[in-house]
C-alpha cells in the first residue's frame, strides 16, 4: 500500500485530489449531504410535533439539530474542512461568526437597556 492511497482514504468529504474529483464521487458526496440534511430537517419537525422530547427541552434540541445541520452544510456543500489548504476559509468563517455574534448580542443588549429605561405608559409627559 502506498502512502498516497493511505492519504486518499483519510480525506474529509469535499476535499479535492485523487479519484474523488470525478463526477461520480462528487455526486455521491452531494447525495450524502442531501440525505443527512433531509434527515436532520425531518428530525427537527419530529421533535416539535411529537412527545419524544420533554417540552421545555425542545428549544435545546432544536438548537442542537440546527448546529448539526450547519455542520453538514459546511462540510458537504461548502467544502470547509480542516485541511491545510482551507485555513483561510476557516478563518473567514470564524470571523463571520464573530461579527454576527457581536451584532446579535449588541442588539439584544441595546433593546434590553431601552426597555429598562423607557418611561412607563401610565406616567404623564413633563
Amino acid at each position: 500500500m502506498s502512502d498516497d492511497t493511505e492519504l486518499d482514504d483519510d480525506r474529509a468529504p469535499g476535499e479535492g485530489g485523487g479519484e474523488a474529483d470525478d463526477i461520480r464521487g462528487q455526486v455521491l458526496t452531494y447525495s450524502a449531504g442531501f440525505v443527512l440534511a433531509a434527515i436532520l430537517t425531518a428530525a427537527s419537525f419530529a421533535v416539535v410535533h411529537s412527545n419524544y422530547v420533554y417540552g421545555p427541552a425542545i428549544p435545546v434540541a432544536l438548537v442542537a439539530l440546527a448546529i448539526a445541520q450547519m455542520g453538514v452544510h459546511l462540510v458537504f456543500f461548502l467544502h470547509v474542512t480542516s485541511g491545510p489548504d482551507n485555513t483561510n476559509n476557516v478563518l473567514a468563517l470564524a470571523f463571520g461568526v464573530l461579527i454576527v455574534g457581536l451584532v446579535l448580542i449588541g442588539s439584544i443588549w441595546i433593546m434590553a437597556h431601552l426597555d429598562h429605561n423607557l418611561m412607563p405608559a401610565g406616567m404623564p409627559a413633563m
